[in-house]
Order: C-alpha cells, then structure tokens, then sequence
C-alpha cells in the first residue's frame, strides 16, 4: 500500500463490461521526505486507479496495488491492478503530524 495524492480522472466510455459504472482516478503517490521526515512529497509518478470510496481531485487516499487490489468485495471480479481503499485524515510519523486534512 501507498499515499497518494488524486490529480485527475480518466473517462472511458469503451471497456470491458464489469468496468461499468467504476470511478477511475489519475493518482500521484508520495512518500516521507528521506532528509528532514517531517512532510510528504511526491514521487512524480502517476498511476491509474478504481476508486470505491467517492475519493475526489486533491484528496489524499490509501492505495492497494497488485493482486490485492482485487480482495475486496467491490473489486473482487474487476481487471485492475489498483484501488483506492482509503481517504486520509492525518498522517504521524514519530510522534510528529505530517499531513493533516484539515490544513488541506
């Protein structure tokens, strides 16, 4: 799993049947800053993801990837290789707030 920040969304309207009706969300995942660990940064990579949760454009979320992205029951017969399986409130890292939704 990993944070991620959501950018954009991707439309489509041609694919597979069980896609219908699922959200898909542009994501960019962050990580902890490796010299001072007191914020998050981003990674500059992007991935595609199923979103089940109602995740919208500046939100941070929690995102599963790989086969365990299809262990949840809403996912559990969709072709995806990542979904969004939280939306973050606040991130602690040694007892020091990194990330807080309310200052967002």
């Amino acid at each position: 799993m990993f944070l991620a920040r959501v950018t954009g969304s991707v439309v489509s309207t041609q694919k597979v049947p069980t896609m219908t009706g699922h959200k898909l969300l542009i994501v960019e995942p962050y990580r902890l800053d490796e010299k001072k660990r007191d914020r998050l940064v981003t990674t500059g990579r992007t991935f595609i993801t199923c979103d089940t949760l109602g995740a919208g454009e500046g939100d941070l979320v929690l995102v599963c990837q790989g086969s365990s992205a299809r262990l949840t029951p809403e996912t559990k017969t969709l072709p995806i290789d990542a979904v969004i399986t939280g939306i973050i409130d606040s991130v602690h890292v040694e007892k020091k707030a990194v990330y807080d939704r309310s200052d967002d």
